[in-house]
């Protein structure tokens, strides 16, 4: 299958061209190297610098690549910084997302699978959550990729576009074979910037918010591998090409833990010790949000990395291999 990979540059979308690569898919790549990196790009690999919203040039390349379906990764995800300029968002996250769905619907592409994300559900009435619950986004990251679901939806009706949105949980770590992951310097999730402080390369971390209504007083999150993220996506992508109606799956592994059990997982498995300082919460972080991913084990999805050490594991040894 010829699918294009938005993003393909960036953490997860490098990964998921590694996973098509791996299984015999020709994945072809649009990033504006914002926040992607031209080295994460795979030799032989057809690449266009652009911007998804470029409807001309994103048409161009479902035309002559002859493109069979679409994974979009493009987008930005640091919620916090949603808070202090939405706008910003909205028009990387659901403006541009129109505009490639637009030359989507133009170049009769009728697979189309969507990063979105837990931020969707904000903090949930019952954890672990799932797919029919209310939509509560506390951010603007989360109500951006929500708008985006909606439009995603009213094509479908309109124009036959099948979908899977893919509601993403907290990704992290890296591919075994150590090919890609995090190369984000300035990265704000957990065990990346955990795995830099255990690295070396920070003098220590902040843990934000103690005072959470959790056991330990900080957020508790449901932490999915990489791998087993880009193993939902190929579930997703065969379903569609399968004939399967759209869908909507969340993707994590249905326990969380809190984030000093995150800072001590590192500790251990790298057996070392950094500064951690306490500081008030941010803006538009849940308690704890925990999936429930019964639809998408139901789809076939077998995880083989659901061990929090597994991860932090292979996010030290990313570091690593990085900066040696």
């Amino acid at each position: 299958m010829r699918v294009l990979v938005t993003g393909g540059a960036g953490y997860i979308g490098s990964n998921m061209v590694l996973g098509l690569l791996d299984r015999g898919d020709e994945p072809v790549i649009i990033d504006s190297l914002i926040t992607g990196y031209r080295e994460a790009i795979p030799e032989g690999v057809p690449f266009y610098e652009g911007d998804i919203c470029d409807e001309e040039l994103v048409g161009k390349i479902l035309r002559d690549e002859k493109i069979e379906a679409i994974v979009h990764f493009a987008a930005f995800i640091v919620v916090p910084e949603s808070v202090s300029d939405p706008l910003g968002y909205y028009l990387n996250n659901t403006v541009k997302a129109r505009a490639l769905i637009a030359a989507a619907v133009g170049a009769g592409i009728d697979k189309f699978v969507f990063s979105s994300t837990a931020a969707v559900y904000g903090t949930p009435d019952v954890n672990p959550v799932d797919e029919t619950a209310k939509l509560n986004p506390e951010s603007p990251y989360g109500t951006s990729k929500m708008m985006t679901e909606f439009i995603l939806r009213d094509v479908e009706v309109a124009h036959g576009m099948r979908h899977g949105i893919l509601r993403y949980f907290n990704v992290a770590g890296a591919d075994m074979k150590m090919r890609s992951g995090q190369r984000l310097e300035a990265a704000t999730h957990l065990i990346k910037v955990a795995s830099q402080a255990a690295t070396g390369q920070r003098s220590g971390m902040s843990v934000f918010g103690t005072d959470f209504p959790t056991p330990d007083g900080t957020g508790v999150r449901d932490y999915i591998h990489i791998s087993d993220l880009i193993g939902a996506h190929l579930v997703a992508l065969d379903r569609l090409a399968d004939g399967g109606e759209s869908f909507t799956a969340n993707c994590g592994y249905g326990h969380g833990f809190s984030v000093l059990e995150v800072i001590e997982a590192v500790k251990r498995v790298s057996n070392s010790s950094f500064d951690v300082k306490m500081e008030d919460r941010r803006l538009g972080d849940p308690a704890e949000i925990v999936a429930n991913a019964d639809q998408m084990r139901g789809f076939g999805w077998k995880p083989k990395y659901d061990n929090l050490e597994t991860i932090v594991r292979s996010a030290i040894d990313w570091e690593t291999t990085l900066n040696s």
